[in-house]
């Protein structure tokens, strides 16, 4: 389990982990810290307790799913984003997020919470991956456009009445939020542009002033 350094964040900063079972864990861990959080990598369901935020990062879909059911933390992290805990997802975290997935494994299971379907891979296999620079509503700084990483993205098909798409890219929503849930379906992990961690953040440090 990876705490925040000494030298890291303020010890009343809010305490955000990241699901560490695979994908870009050092990434989303590194960015949290410099957007101002305490960190804890999340492999067992003991960890997920006093948490107030999580972050589901990208990776391959099928395999978070499948050794999230292997280690015990499918439900538990179901319960809590239904319960209302702020969770954030980028790329394969956007599958999770979603209620409804295309193309997706036949036993494939979501956490759910954002009332929303996505489409798997929709912009293309690993050699199609791109960059693009999209104003993504939210940000500080919202006029400097947002370089974002697509790797083997998905793209959001159908969005519910509750849900504001914050992003697109080609015409296809590809950040939307819903309530205290985020999702990308880029990797802002992979850059040095926190903004997206930092909207994430403050999006805790208000759920957590409302508790």
């Amino acid at each position: 389990m990876t705490e925040a350094h000494p030298s890291g964040p303020a010890t009343d900063a809010p305490l955000v982990g990241v699901l560490a079972v695979q994908g870009d864990v050092r990434e989303h861990v590194r960015a949290l810290e410099l957007a101002g959080a305490r960190v804890r990598t999340v492999r067992r369901p003991a960890e997920l307790e006093g948490l107030d935020g999580l972050v589901v990062p990208g990776g391959e879909s099928t395999t978070i799913d499948r050794l999230c059911r292997i280690f015990g933390l499918h439900e538990p992290v179901r319960r809590l984003v239904a319960d209302g805990l702020p969770v954030y997802g980028s790329c394969a975290g956007m599958i999770q997020l979603a209620e409804e997935i295309l193309d997706g494994h036949a036993e494939q299971q979501s956490f759910g919470g954002i009332d929303m379907t996505v489409r798997r891979n929709a912009f293309g296999r690993q050699v199609d991956s791109f960059e693009s620079d999209l104003h993504v509503e939210g940000l500080e700084d919202a006029d400097r456009p947002f370089r974002a990483v697509f790797i083997r993205a998905p793209w959001v098909e159908r969005l519910g009445a509750d849900v504001q798409v914050l992003a697109r890219a080609d015409g296809h929503p590809v950040a939307v939020r819903q309530g205290a849930l985020l999702a990308t379906s880029f990797h802002p992990e992979v850059t040095d542009d926190h903004r997206v961690h930092a909207l994430f953040v403050r999006m805790v440090e208000q759920a957590r002033a409302a508790t």
